[in-house]
Formats: C-alpha cells, structure tokens, sequence
C-alpha cells in the first residue's frame, strides 16, 4: 500500500474504527483528514497521530450539511496541497429500539447520519477525483444492511442505501478511475455498541460473542488492513463488492 503522502478523508475518526482507520493511515504516510463533531475525540485522535509521526488534522463538522462539508473538503485540499485521493466513510451512529416504538423525527436522523452524511461527503469529494482520474471510496456500512438487525430497522436501510449507492458509483466513475467498496463490520466493541447494554450488564456482550463463530467481537483494529488493501494498487480491479468482518457470524456467497 503506496498513500505517502496522499491526502484521505475519514469520517467519524475520533473514535472507535475511525480512530483506528485514521491512525493505520497515517502511520503509512499519508496526510489524515478526520471529520467528526466530538471536538474532544476529534483532538484525542489527531494529537495520538502527530505526536507519532503522522500528519493528522482535524476538521469538527456536522457531515449531515453539505455546505459544512463542502467547506472542510475545500479547506484541506488547501492544507494538503494535494489533490484528494481517498475517502473513507466511518461515521455512523443509531439506538437500539423496536421499529414500532421509533417515530419519524428518530428516523430522520439516522438516515441523516447514516445515509444522506456518506452522501453529501462523497459528493464533495468525488469532483477532485474525476478531474484527476483516480481515487478510492470506502464505504463502512453494516452487516445489519445485508441481514437485518433487531432493534435496528431504520439504520439497516440507510447501511443498505450505502451499499447500493457505492455499486451504483462503482458503474458511474469506473472510466475515471475511482472505486468504490463497502465494508460491513458485525458486532465491533466500540462506544456505538456500549450505548446498546443500557444497564450496563455486558449481557448484549456475552450473548454476541456465544453467538459469533470466533467467539469474540470485532476489535476496532480488525478493520483498517482491509481499508489498507482497497487503497492499494493490488485493488486497482476492485470495485462495487462487499466484504463482511464479522468473525464468521455472517458468510455470503
């Protein structure tokens, strides 16, 4: 994997598998965008990258606006004096709830987060991409997208939309060298997760891990090699699949 030097965008790096993401990038080289609205976690992730070595900056916005994005995207392309190379979308939030019980305001925001956040991101990127004539996009979608999550009916969708919106781009902007490639994380011990086991029993937890095959969840750090690979010139013929990193809980043909 060749990125010295070329400037990535990750969403929802200042924590959990962004954070990891963010931080295999830039131990690789490259220059490390990270969009996210916890200004803390946000500062947390940039300052561990530089005080490494890596070249990290951080850019605190809300990826459900547009003009908001449009101007992070402006801004680094600026501080980087380079032309963007690649786009990873991490950020992602839901709560755990019968669909019955969730109400049209709940849906619009996590459709705002989970699909049209990804949405307006790519869009603000994908220009500098085509003029260049190459470029990655990853998508971190959900397993919850290819079969459903209890508890989970709205966020699948919005993951599912992803999915299909990375297939569909793959077909748009394969003659100018751009791919598009979705991930799809199962159960991952992260903050998002720890917001599910409302009393703090860790029985969500145990239950997953009796149910996944490796019997353990997915770790943050089980993600960012496979981004790694969809970066590299070895995926250069890669584009409109999705790969599932779920300890063996889901397998598709």
């Amino acid at each position: 994997m060749d990125i010295h030097g070329k400037p990535i965008v990750v969403t929802g790096g200042a924590s959990g598998i962004g954070r990891a993401i963010a931080a295999y990038l830039a131990e690789a080289g490259a220059i490390v965008a990270v969009f996210d609205q916890n200004r803390q976690g946000l500062d947390e992730t940039c300052r561990s990258i530089n005080s490494a070595g890596g070249e990290c900056l951080g850019y605190q916005v809300d990826i459900t606006d547009y003009k908001a994005v449009q101007a992070a995207v402006a801004e680094f392309g600026k501080a980087s004096q380079s032309v963007l190379y690649a786009l990873v979308n991490n950020a992602g939030w839901d709560r755990a709830m019968p669909f019955i019980e969730t109400t049209p305001e709940f849906w619009d925001q996590v459709i705002a987060i989970n699909l049209k956040g990804p949405i307006n991101v790519t869009h603000a990127c994908l220009t500098a991409m085509v003029e260049q004539g190459q470029g990655r996009v990853i998508s971190i979608a959900s397993d919850a997208a290819r079969v459903g999550s209890s508890g989970e009916a709205v966020y699948s969708a919005a993951k599912a939309g992803i999915i299909a919106l990375m297939k569909t781009l793959a077909r748009e902007h394969t003659r100018h060298g751009i791919t598009f490639n979705s991930i799809c994380p199962g159960p991952t011990d992260t903050p998002l997760l720890a917001t599910f086991d409302e009393d703090g029993s860790g029985k969500l937890a145990s239950a997953l891990e009796r149910a996944i095959p490796m019997r353990r969840l997915a770790q943050p750090s089980d993600f960012p090699a496979l981004v790694g690979y969809f970066l590299s010139a070895e995926a250069a013929y890669v584009t409109g699949q999705t790969i599932s990193v779920s300890g063996g809980l889901t397998m598709h043909g």
